[in-house]
């Protein structure tokens, strides 16, 4: 990426972080996401470069008002399955940012999967039980975050349940439940980007949540930068920026890009000999699980 385009440093520690979330966008974009993991130390900037990423994302269109973010060619929320256009009228649709919603250490099960929409059932014309849509359902079709994944998934292990389901299968699955509502659950097709901080309690998500890891399709490796010029050049961004407004803003040609990248990703073969060579690693070398 053109440097002029943004106020991100790339380095020998990190370029792995900027080459596997321009993959992830990629095979998101084609509609098959990869759920991509970072860890580092403390002061790496792997959040940062993480969150910034989402100006990659270009938008995309929705039924209006969906929730969901129902895609209009294939409508799979509550509300929409199963029908189609010529059924009623025309679906009305809007464009909108790729949803990125991130889910926090503080975050409740109700708010990520969802719960009761309380404005609809204390409104004064005519109260309703509804279901609200959580952070999940909401990032349908794009990204959600967690930053601190370890910690997440050490201290509340229902949330880490909801990942799993989310994870498991491509497209994932979300279950929404409500004393007194019927049992919602819907296909969600979104990538989840993590980052941890393995040298920092409770540890190596691993290690917590072997589980959790697994679902990863990549872990990447960042690193303090060792190189001087780059040092320099982070110092200097910190002035001018008192440690913040840092930004990935992709250039018209960037953007092109990676959506070419993405026409032709359903077009890709693994050659019969690649395949055979991972068999045999898995055999040879008793690898615990096939994912990734």
């Amino acid at each position: 990426m053109d440097e002029a385009n943004t106020s991100l440093i790339r380095h020998d520690g990190n370029v792995g972080l900027f080459q596997a979330l321009e993959i992830s966008v990629v095979s998101l974009l084609a509609g098959r996401p990869l759920h991509t993991h970072v860890q580092g130390v403390r002061g790496t900037g792997k959040t940062t470069i993480t969150r910034a990423a989402r100006s990659l994302l270009p938008p995309i269109k929705r039924i209006s008002g969906c929730l969901y973010n129902c895609d209009p060619r294939l409508p799979l929320c509550p509300a929409h399955a199963g029908k189609s256009p010529g059924e009623e009228e025309e679906w009305p649709v809007e464009e909108i940012a790729t949803p990125f919603r991130e889910i926090s250490q503080s975050a409740k099960l109700g708010t990520v999967v969802g719960s009761l929409d309380l404005g609809r059932l204390t409104q004064q014309d005519g109260p309703s039980a509804a279901l609200l849509p959580g952070t999940v359902p909401q990032a349908n079709r794009g990204i959600v975050f967690v930053d601190e994944i370890n910690r997440l998934a050490d201290t509340a292990p229902e949330l880490t349940d909801v990942l799993l389901d989310v994870m498991g299968t491509k497209p994932g699955r979300v279950q929404i439940e409500e004393v007194g509502l019927p049992q919602v659950e819907m296909p969600v097709n979104l990538s989840v980007w993590a980052a941890s901080n393995p040298d920092e309690e409770p540890g190596p998500l691993e290690t917590i949540r072997r589980q959790l890891a697994d679902r990863f399709d990549m872990t990447v490796e960042v690193s303090r930068p060792r190189d001087i010029k780059a040092i320099g050049a982070i110092l200097a961004l910190g002035r001018r920026h008192d440690g913040a407004g840092t930004a990935w803003s992709p250039s018209r040609g960037e953007r092109d890009r990676l959506a070419a990248a993405a026409r032709t990703a359903s077009g890709i073969r693994v050659p019969d000999g690649i395949e055979s060579l991972i068999a045999r690693l898995y055999s040879d070398f008793g690898l615990e699980s096939l994912r990734a």
